[in-house]
């Protein structure tokens, strides 16, 4: 009878998982080394087919048509460029992964394989002399190999980022052209035109994507602005209006539904939310005649509660602000829905963060930055940063915070060297680098329950809170305090900071002007009304919106100056939003559109 040999089974499977991680090994090689030279001979991110489109567009610069065929294009361009950073990077990982498989078999397989007979001296030798060579040039081959893939796989991975990074920051750059500037106008009549063109591949791809820093400036892409910072770059303000008479009110609509968040404007279109215990809806009106253009339900979400979250009544469903890159509007709901929609009011893609859990209401307003969403969701328990993929809603990082729960929400800044997202919650400031969510720098200067952002201007940030402090930061590696107030301190508005002045407003309605660089107070006014709307310095002057719906339009100055304090003739609590020759107020029920 034949007995059974364990050994001989086990080295028969060896070898065949061996023989097939060797040719899977080879053929990522082949793979990883004919996708690096691919990369090399084309760009992703500039395919012949939005180049065609370009150049009718050229032809054709009011072409709305044409300009959402470039954005769907290019967007699935980058969606592609995004797959193969992932393909490449995983591909290097599973080849080291496949070395170590073949490795591991063959030298098991030697382990248990039988001893060899007996053999004579002469043939002896030349048996292990030949066996030692031929062991030899399959080790030397194999590493060969495995280092020459891994090398082209670093090279294709470092590619793509060059590609990335000079897309992000100069577009035209990456692809070798010149970028005409894109900025909403206003017409003859004062209504707000898009006199922009796209000019070229680069800008195409810039909008369609994410928009560059300087597109950002040139709209009002989220709450207080672009970065969060409070500083709007728009020219030709109003300074006078008057709801109830209606002058120089270019248009009011209602709102459906009720959202203690602020107007977010792209270029011609104008975007809000809205919840209740029910529903909740992202809203976008046509800026020049107050058209509600579409209304999209959030609705049906995996994950997502099967009731809303009890909050307070000055907080609501619907407290934070939306943000836009120019391509996709994000929002976010105090159940932790968040949905991604284009800018004709398609849901791109949604899921639920979880439950926030505090006793008020989510109310962090979201961020954009480059390709990312940025959330705050320093929750009870469970504190955290997100920076979610813009295009798919995936979590590209996430970053724990030993912080108590807050609803501030983040602002980006650039200090000059690069751009820093800070955020503020019991005890500390903290940085962090926008892209990867790594902390820069930390230090404690705040208690309480948070609610007012920082403020940052000329190498110097500001946090404050309530029954706390108010401190002023030089960031930096080490950061220092500089001085510190408890004076005149706020729970709902935040800071506005310039290199001279910082601007406070109080919830209880007194407005503060100190020395950005000592504190020195310079003076204080009393309002006639609490606020809730945080102020915005744009075109020279500081508008400040009181519950009444007044707006106290007042002078950067060591000494107070009134510009104005024209009235909506409708209560608010929501940050105005600015574009050229416009201002956009969310009132208690209506929204506003103001223009000379």
């Amino acid at each position: 009878m034949k007995m059974f040999n364990p050994s001989h089974t086990t080295i028969r499977i060896l070898e065949r998982i061996a023989l097939t991680a060797g040719l899977f090994a080879f053929v990522l090689c082949i793979l990883i080394m004919v996708n690096y030279y691919q990369l090399r001979r084309s760009d992703p991110l500039n395919t012949p087919g939005i180049k065609i489109l370009v150049e009718r567009l050229n032809s054709n610069p009011e072409d709305e048509q044409l300009k959402q065929q470039i954005r769907e294009l290019d967007l699935l361009a980058r969606k592609a460029f995004f797959t193969n950073r992932w393909q490449i990077k995983t591909g290097g990982y599973l080849l080291i992964f496949t070395i170590f498989v073949l490795v591991s078999s063959l030298k098991t397989i030697e382990l248990i394989k039988p001893r060899l007979p007996v053999l004579p001296s002469d043939e002896k030798e030349t048996f292990w002399n030949n066996r030692l060579l031929n062991r030899k040039w399959l080790s030397y081959s194999g590493i060969g190999l495995l280092v020459f893939a891994l090398v082209f796989a670093f090279l294709s991975y470092r590619q793509l980022g060059k590609t990335l990074e000079l897309s992000a920051t100069n577009p035209a750059a990456a692809k070798g052209e010149n970028t005409e500037s894109v900025s909403p106008t206003a017409n003859q009549t004062g209504a707000v035109s898009d006199s922009s063109s796209v000019s070229d591949t680069a800008s195409a791809t810039a909008t369609a994507a994410w928009a560059s820093w300087d597109e950002l400036k040139q709209n009002f892409p989220g709450f207080r602005g672009p970065g969060g910072n409070g500083i709007a770059f728009q020219k030709n303000i109003p300074v006078q209006w008057d709801g109830k008479s209606g002058k120089n009110i270019k248009w009011k609509t209602a709102v459906p539904l009720t959202g203690y968040n602020s107007p977010v404007v792209w270029r011609e279109k104008v975007f809000l939310s809205g919840a209740n215990n029910s529903k909740r809806e992202v809203y976008c009106y046509n800026a020049l005649d107050g058209k509600l253009l579409w209304t999209t339900a959030i609705e049906k979400i995996p994950g997502s509660p099967a009731a809303s979250p009890k909050v307070n009544s000055e907080t609501g469903q619907a407290a934070p602000t939306v943000a836009t890159n120019g391509n996709l509007v994000f929002a976010i709901f105090a159940n932790g829905d968040i949905a991604a929609l284009s800018m004709d009011g398609k849901i791109s893609w949604s899921k639920n963060l979880g439950l926030p859990k505090n006793h008020y209401g989510h109310s962090s307003s979201l961020l954009v930055y480059q390709d990312l969403v940025i959330v705050q969701f320093d929750q009870s328990g469970n504190a955290a940063v997100l920076g979610l993929n813009s295009t798919n809603g995936e979590i590209a990082w996430k970053t724990s915070r030993d912080v108590k729960v807050s609803w501030s929400s983040p602002i980006l800044v650039n200090t000059g060297s690069r751009f820093e997202l800070i955020l503020v919650a019991e005890p500390y400031m903290i940085s962090y680098n926008p892209k990867t969510g790594k902390e820069l720098w930390r230090i404690e200067s705040i208690s309480g329950e948070v609610g007012p952002s920082a403020a940052y201007a000329d190498g110097i940030a500001y946090s404050v809170n309530d029954y706390s402090k108010l401190a002023a930061i030089k960031v930096g590696s080490n950061p220092t305090q500089l001085w510190e107030s408890d004076e005149y301190l706020s729970d709902i508005p935040s800071p506005l900071a310039t290199s001279s002045y910082l601007f406070l407003p109080t919830s209880y309605g007194t407005f503060v002007c100190y020395d950005a660089k000592d504190g020195t107070k310079y003076w204080e006014k009393e309002l006639g009304s609490p606020t809730y709307a945080s102020p915005v310095l744009v075109d020279g002057k500081v508008y400040q919106l009181d519950k009444k719906g007044v707006m106290h339009i007042i002078r950067p100055d060591k000494v107070f100056a009134s510009i104005g304090e024209p009235q909506l003739g409708e209560g608010s609590v929501c940050t105005p939003a600015f574009s050229d020759g416009h201002i956009f107020i969310r009132g208690d029920r209506n929204l506003y559109c103001i223009g000379k």
